[in-house]
């Protein structure tokens, strides 16, 4: 994630398993979660990277995301899952709770429904993920690559200098309130029309053809 992110020739990181199970989250050993381990550091740096990716991060779901998986679902700009895909944090099940991801699934999921979900550790299903926009797509498993492709084709031909800036500004407005977000916004968007993305973008409306982005 860390070299593809670095990356100038990457433009998006898709993020997704190889078994049936996207993700269950932390190992459930003995005292292994109430430890700071080397793997728990990880743990919070790769959620960080995404956070911080200039890049989009979508997760191609195609299994179970539980506990921390679920988080990682939540902390990716955009989720698609296939149908037979379930949901949940059942750290109460084992007496715990799910700290670590808990600011990651609040920026997603309505209050109520997240604390019931945090407090009965039941499962949803894939349809439920949806509808709390947990993901954003769900499709049956032979429709998972087709639909994954459609939206990468659907990022790849926009400008990565609009998308870079676009997603720090989603972030930093994110924590501000209206007036604050308004002060911003009305310095910024002349900025990014200064760019070489953005003189191109207009270039090409203007001659009817499809832009040569530079992602400067």
């Amino acid at each position: 994630l860390e070299s593809a992110l670095a990356d100038p020739a990457v433009r998006l990181v898709v993020l997704t398993n190889n078994g049936t199970t996207f993700c269950a989250g932390a190992d459930l050993k003995a005292g292994a979660v109430g430890q700071r381990t080397e793997g728990n550091r990880h743990f919070v740096e790769i959620f960080e990277m995404i956070l911080q990716s200039e890049k989009p991060v979508i997760a191609r779901v195609a299994g179970n995301a539980m506990a921390g998986g679920l988080g990682l679902v939540c902390a990716c700009d955009m989720a698609v899952a296939v149908s037979n895909a379930r949901f949940g944090v059942p750290e109460t099940r084992v007496g715990l709770f799910p700290m670590m991801i808990l600011p990651y699934m609040m920026r997603i999921i309505p209050r109520r429904r997240l604390l019931e979900m945090c407090i009965t550790g039941e499962l949803f299903d894939a349809e439920e993920a949806l509808a709390l926009d947990i993901v954003n797509y769900v499709v049956p498993a032979a429709e998972l690559d087709a639909k994954v492709d459609l939206l990468l084709a659907r990022i790849v031909d926009k400008s990565p200098t609009a998308i870079r800036i676009g997603k720090q500004m989603f972030r930093a407005v994110e924590d501000m309130t209206l007036d604050q977000a308004f002060e911003l916004t009305q310095v910024m968007l002349p900025r990014m029309a200064q760019s070489q993305d953005a003189k191109e973008g207009f270039a090409a409306f203007n001659e009817k053809r499809a832009p040569r982005w530079t992602g400067r």
